[in-house]
């Protein structure tokens, strides 16, 4: 029997870059669009055109460089909103438009400020000006989740009316339960004339750990079309998670009546790139893609893996993208070496100097530690590179002295504008007294919100990887830097952080909208 298709849509580039610190690049969104690409999304979501010239950079730049995945922006039920939304995917060898308005009373009554009447208007004209632009049409009533199912039909039957193929119905701030949220679902498609002329999708958040159960239950209700995103990246508690789905989908063919064609081989690959690239690492026992999701401790369940995989565990390891560290270069391994197994990896070069710098990054890392991991090398590419316009302060030299019985000091030499300058501090671990030096010299007032360390590999000379999360003046950013060394690779993430402070390359939440 032919299963029906589901169509995961990704919206990691736009909903997963709100939360707080998960800024990105354009280089660096178009990194994890061509991973998408490769994994076989059916939509990617690359981003919000009117947020930001930077956004809208975002989404053109992906529109002409994805030709498999079709490419989505998101706009508001405003005319300004969805003609930069058009614009911004004219390159797209396939485009959506996806627009939104709230329809839950709350919503309509202090957010808005309109009768259900305007909402109604509003949401049938956005259609109609998206429609100048493709034929493929996304529409969200925001905050579904908590709106009268009577005024739901009436809207959405509406919008099909005037063009709409796709609605999807949004799980806004995480409220329904999964038996809930499928009886609205399936109840929407039962009750409007014309539900057979648009696909119907869904887009949960986790407030109460439920967005992977609530899109389930829709699935298996009539949704074919899940909104997700990489590790569950997402607005507060984050969004339903894609590996979840789709290996929940994959593993129990048993239950549900369609499946999707991503190839769940690329899933280690693109959650490793979005956790290296944001700096959101990924807890060890998360489903899926966590460090302990096919690790067996107790002796009852080793003893029947080694039996009988299927004894304890439902998927393989294999399937997901799961390998053994590939000891793959080492220090006297040459530029095409190198270059090679970066392609291997899915990771390109912007030019030959980018090439060239990262060569260079290697063979510093190769001296330090003998073995090469591919995470190592994956490693070195989430690291920015080095740019004299946007790297006003610069590591030159980091001595930290801690021993027991004695307050732990730090000395720092950075370049700062062209300009070498070094200061001294002591705090209450090594990791502070280098903070407190680096902030002595910068005077940038920030406020540090986490601190987080993760080892790349196992070993005692594995590269340490700190992110930071640092706030000035409402701008949230994350640094991040990775060395053998922990306390130098500290220095490296906050010094990053204080660069994208400067510069203004972190990203405000302006709350525009959401869904």
């Amino acid at each position: 029997m032919n299963k029906e298709k589901l169509i995961i849509f990704d919206t990691t580039l736009r909903d997963g870059e709100q939360s707080p610190g998960a800024s990105m690049t354009k280089d660096e969104k178009i990194r994890i669009a061509k991973a998408l690409e490769i994994m076989k999304v059916d939509i990617i979501e690359a981003g919000f055109p009117i947020a930001s010239n930077g956004d809208f950079e975002s989404v053109r730049a992906i529109s002409g460089i994805i030709k498999d995945s079709t490419v989505c922006a998101l706009a508001r039920a405003k005319e300004i909103d969805i003609m930069r939304a058009g614009d911004a995917i004219k390159p797209a060898n396939s485009g959506r438009i996806h627009t939104f308005l709230a329809t839950s009373s709350i919503h309509m009554q202090h957010k808005l400020r309109m009768t259900p009447d305007q909402v109604v208007e509003a949401a049938v004209n956005a259609i109609k000006v998206a429609r100048r632009y493709t034929n493929n049409i996304e529409f969200s009533p925001e905050d579904a989740g908590r709106s009268d199912p009577d005024f739901l039909c009436r809207i959405i039957e509406a919008v099909i009316a005037e063009g709409a193929t796709t609605i999807n119905i949004p799980d806004t701030v995480g409220y329904n339960m999964p038996h809930q949220f499928g009886a609205l679902i399936k109840d929407l498609i039962e009750r409007i004339p014309n539900s057979d002329k648009a696909i119907f999708s869904v887009h949960c958040h986790n407030d109460l750990g439920l967005a992977v159960s609530n899109s389930l239950q829709a699935v298996l209700n009539g949704a074919r079309q899940v909104e997700c995103t990489i590790n569950g990246l997402g607005e507060r508690a984050g969004n339903a998670s894609l590996e979840e789905i789709v290996m929940a989908i994959r593993t129990r063919q048993d239950v549900f009546p369609c499946d999707t064609t991503l190839d769940a081989t690329q899933i280690m690959t693109c959650s490793k790139l979005v956790s290296g690239i944001t700096g959101f690492n990924v807890q060890p026992n998360k489903a899926i893609v966590g460090a302990n999701a096919f690790a067996h401790e107790s002796g009852i369940h080793q003893d029947g893996i080694l039996k009988a995989r299927e004894t304890y565990e439902i998927m393989r390891a294999q399937d997901v993208g799961w390998t053994t560290n590939k000891l793959v270069l080492g220090k006297h391994s040459g530029r095409n070496a190198f270059k090679s197994r970066m392609t291997e990896l899915n990771i390109e070069f912007g030019s030959d100097d980018d090439l060239n710098e990262m060569f260079v990054r290697f063979k510093t890392l190769a001296d330090k530690k003998h073995d090469i991991f591919d995470e190592d090398l994956q490693s070195l590419v989430s690291e920015p590179l080095l740019d004299s316009e946007t790297e006003t302060i610069k590591l030159i030299s980091l001595h930290v002295c801690s021993e027991t019985n004695s307050s732990p000091n730090a000395s720092i030499t950075l370049t700062i504008n062209g300009e070498e300058q070094t200061s001294e501090a002591i705090g209450d671990g090594p990791v502070d007294a280098c903070f407190k030096a680096i902030e002595k010299l910068t005077k940038t007032g920030i406020a540090l919100q986490l601190y987080s360390v993760n080892a790349i590999t196992t070993g005692t000379d594995s590269q340490g990887e700190v992110t930071v999360r640092v706030e000035k003046d409402g701008q949230i950013v994350n640094g991040q830097g990775a060395d053998t060394d922990i306390i130098i690779a500290s220095a490296k993430s906050y010094i990053n952080a204080l660069n994208k402070v400067i510069n203004r390359t972190g990203k405000t939440h302006p709350q525009l909208g959401t869904v």
